[in-house]
Parts: C-alpha cells; structure tokens; sequence
C-alpha cells in the first residue's frame, strides 16, 4: 500500500465476499472504493449471480487527474486522534496541530506526491476498464465530482434514490 499498489483481487473478493453474505447486508448493501478492477467486478458479479442477486448501481464520481493529485498530496491526518485535514480544503486553524486534541498532523506514506501519482497511474491502469464495463451494463452513474462537497453528496443521494425505484 505504501507503494501505491493494489491489493491482489484474490484476497480483496474473498474479504467482500464473506463481508456482505452477513445477515445485515441482506436487504443490500453499498461498496465504496470496491472493485478496483475488471477482474474483481467479474468475480463480484458471478458471486451474486449465483445468489440470484445482482449489483444494481454503480456511482463514478469523476474528477480531473490535477484536481485528485491535489487532493490526494494535501491530506494529513492527527497522529492522536486520527481527524483528517487537507491541506488546501480543510486546513487546521493552527498549521501542523490537531483543532480538536492539539496533536501533530502528519502525512501518510501512501499521501506523499509521489506516492499519489503512482496511485493514480494505478488507477487508470486498473480501474478505469470499471467505467466502460458498468456503462455497458448500464448500471453506471457519473456524480461530476469538482463541485462543492455539499453539491456532490446531494448527487449521490439523488442518484442513490433514483436508483433504488429502478
């Protein structure tokens, strides 16, 4: 992780499996950051087949590569009580210090620039293919992620009670 690497598929699928065949996901349930790749979507989707179930929506909030880059480097988090900052959006009142403990903020290995753009260049390497695959199975809603968090959360439930009337 530290690298910007996925984990492999094969250990990724076994955890969500075995994590929505729980009983509180029987009515449904909603995955964030999962699949990554084409292969884990496969996976996912012959699983719930097998159970007669199927995913039903897949949100894509869709932000330009500078704008996740600049995201991605401006995260820091407090090293007591784990809050998380960005630099750029979410900033502390007093730099380097936690608002709510007064602990140090640092940065995570996996946030630093580099670290990010290798990230991202996994990301369109291995999850992008997802973008193509959900359109064509028309389950994909894209949520034009560079407004205001207020304005991409009203989105995403929108886009969420549409598509639970589908």
């Amino acid at each position: 992780m530290e690298k910007g690497l996925l984990v492999p598929d094969e250990v990724t699928v076994r955890m969500i499996l075995g994590r929505i065949a729980a009983p509180d996901c029987a009515k449904g349930f909603l995955l964030d950051g999962f699949p990554r790749t084409l292969e884990q979507a496969k996976a996912l989707d012959q699983a719930l087949a097998e159970e007669g179930k199927s995913i039903s929506l897949v949100l894509y909030i869709k932000v330009s590569t500078e704008e996740l880059l600049r995201r991605l480097s401006g995260r820091w988090i407090c090293r007591n009580c784990q809050v998380p900052y960005n630099i750029v959006e979410l900033p502390p009142k007093v730099p380097a210090k936690c608002d709510y403990c007064g602990g140090e903020l640092y940065q995570r290995p996996d946030d630093s620039e580099e670290t990010a753009r290798k990230r991202l260049e996994v990301y369109f390497a291995q999850t992008m293919p997802l973008i193509e695959y959900y359109t064509e199975a028309g389950k994909l809603v894209e949520i034009e992620g560079e407004k205001g968090i207020e304005g991409v959360a009203q989105d995403l439930i929108a886009a969420i009670e549409a598509g639970i009337v589908r």
